[in-house]
C-alpha cells in the first residue's frame, strides 16, 4: 500500500492534498527536506509494525509513505491521511 499525508491549510484542502500525496510517484521524495525526512521515519515505522501485504505478515507493510503541505493557522493544524493499495496505481491500455 502507499499512504498519503496531507498537512496544513482547512480540512478540505488538507484531504485533497492526501490525494495529491498518495498519486505522486513513490520516488519522489518532498522538495523539503523536514518533509522528506518525515516521509522516511513514517514509512520506517509503517514497515516496523510487520503487518505485512493484506495484513498476512511480513516487512514490507507499505511502499511509500508521501506527505504535501500547505500553510494553516497553527490553532488549528488539520491532517488527513489517504490509503491506497495497487489499485490507485493499477492502469489498462487496449490497443
Amino acid at each position: 500500500m502507499m499512504l498519503g499525508v496531507g498537512i496544513g491549510g482547512d480540512f478540505e484542502l488538507c484531504a485533497l492534498l492526501a490525494k495529491k500525496a498518495l498519486c505522486r510517484p513513490v520516488s519522489r521524495r518532498n522538495d523539503d527536506p523536514f518533509y522528506a525526512q518525515l516521509e522516511a521515519d513514517m514509512l520506517e515505522a509503517v514497515n516496523k509494525l510487520d503487518i505485512g501485504p493484506q495484513g498476512f505478515g511480513g516487512v514490507t507493510t507499505a511502499l511509500a509513505v508521501n506527505i504535501e503541505q500547505y500553510p494553516t493557522h497553527i490553532a488549528g493544524l488539520p491532517m488527513a491521511v489517504n490509503v491506497g493499495c495497487h489499485v490507485t496505481r493499477h492502469a489498462e491500455v487496449v490497443l
